[in-house]
């Protein structure tokens, strides 16, 4: 996830910071942009000058009066707004002397009304895991084009129908039909896993709690795909000493010639299944259990291993029963920010601020929209017969249009 030179100057061209009515000092017109321009709410207008100077300052007045500033070397500007109406605009580029371009941008309402839920899957990456091939379905012949399709159809809009994510790492990346707009002070989308609260966890808050950690984006160059810088919202654990960063894991496809242990005590009727390495010297696998006979490993990947890195957060798990024989276990929630960490009745912590967001090195970053978002399983333990620790998602949606 390093940032280029290029797409750091290009983040920093989005990012909207309130200042004061500043006086335009001189109309210059060869700017390579147009006296006008429109564009429907929620949806990213593009603006480049030809002109050349040292620095740019980009600055837009709404219709409210609200006055915002985009100020940098990047002569690139990703203008979002979720208010209609009329926005009065303008460039100034500092060099030898100072230049500036007045125009105006008109925000109008879209044409087809957008949806608050899922409108796309563009990758879906699960980790090895007990519910992979299962949920959703892998077909005979099916592609990674196919699993996504197969995807869309369970959380797109409201049909709450869970995708496994697998072991650390497993991921899925969607979006909306629109930019989901940052809007201060409020939280921005939500999203539904499948945990529950288990009453033998002795008052401890816990169940089934299996968390995600949460990425966005945005699409910097406009092209639909994935493929520009990722931000991790910070949760309540990026800061904690059992929170490991930069945290690498490959995982094998299971070796014909392995050991087949089994353990009934467990459940475990293959102990060895799926070998994985990480980047800290540690071993380990994804056992397979009496419950899920299939394939655990994503049977469209052709490959003989697959790599993930991210944040790894500590192990949740807790086995209550007193005994250590691993026969009740209790995976504890965290305090706030991950997937599928709370029941869905908990919109609260269900929902999540952009405004969290963080760049690689752990700096807060700006972000004034965001156009995909990513979940991955977030912790890298194995629980006996309840088996590893997977992240599920359900559906999402944008809280500024949900109903």
């Amino acid at each position: 996830m390093k940032l280029s030179t290029a797409l750091s100057a290009l983040a920093l061209s989005v990012m909207l910071v309130a200042c004061s009515d500043d006086e335009p000092k001189e109309k210059h017109n060869d700017f390579g942009l147009a006296d006008s321009y429109s564009v429907s709410r929620m949806q990213a207008l593009q603006l480049y000058t030809t002109a050349t100077g040292t620095s740019y300052t980009w600055h837009v007045k709404g219709p409210e009066g609200a006055v915002f500033r985009a100020k940098g070397d990047a002569s690139l500007f990703n203008f979002v707004a979720i208010t209609e109406g009329h926005y009065e605009a303008c460039l100034t580029i500092d060099g030898d002397i100072d230049e500036v371009h007045n125009f105006t941008i008109d925000v109008t309402h879209e044409k087809d009304e957008y949806s608050p839920n899922i409108a796309q899957v563009h990758e879906y990456c699960p980790a090895p895991g007990q519910f992979v091939n299962t949920m959703p379905e892998y077909e005979e012949g099916d592609t990674h084009l196919d699993m996504c399709a197969k995807c869309l159809d369970c959380i797109c809009g409201t049909n709450d129908e869970p995708i496994t994510l697998g072991g650390f790492g497993g991921y899925v990346t969607f979006s909306f039909d629109h930019s989901v707009v940052n809007v201060s002070g409020e939280k921005d989308i939500r999203l539904w896993g499948n945990t529950f609260w288990d009453g033998s966890g002795a008052g401890v808050g816990g169940g089934s709690s299996e968390p995600g950690i949460v990425m966005v984006s945005i699409d910097a160059n406009l092209n639909g795909i994935p493929d520009d810088p990722w931000y991790e919202l910070a949760g309540s654990e990026y800061h904690s000493t059992g929170t490991v960063h930069n945290y690498e894991i490959t995982y094998f496809v299971p070796d014909p010639n392995r050991e087949i242990v089994t353990d009934t005590k467990a459940s475990i009727t293959d102990r060895n299944y799926i070998l994985w390495m990480d980047n800290k010297g540690e071993t380990g696998y994804v056992s397979k259990n009496m419950y899920h006979s299939q394939d655990y490993y994503p049977a469209w990947v052709a490959e003989q291993s697959i790599s993930f890195a991210g944040t790894r957060l500590a192990p949740n798990a807790e086995d209550v029963n007193g005994d250590g024989d691993g026969s009740l276990y209790v995976l504890h929630n965290y305090e706030w920010g991950y997937a599928d960490n709370y029941p869905n009745t908990d919109a609260e912590h269900n929902s999540f601020d952009i405004s969290w967001a963080v760049d690689e090195n752990g700096k807060p970053v700006d972000l004034p929209y965001i156009d995909f978002v990513r979940v991955y399983t977030g912790i890298n333990q194995y629980c006996g017969w309840i088996g590893e620790t997977s992240t599920e998602i359900s559906r999402a949606a944008d809280l500024h249009l949900a109903q």
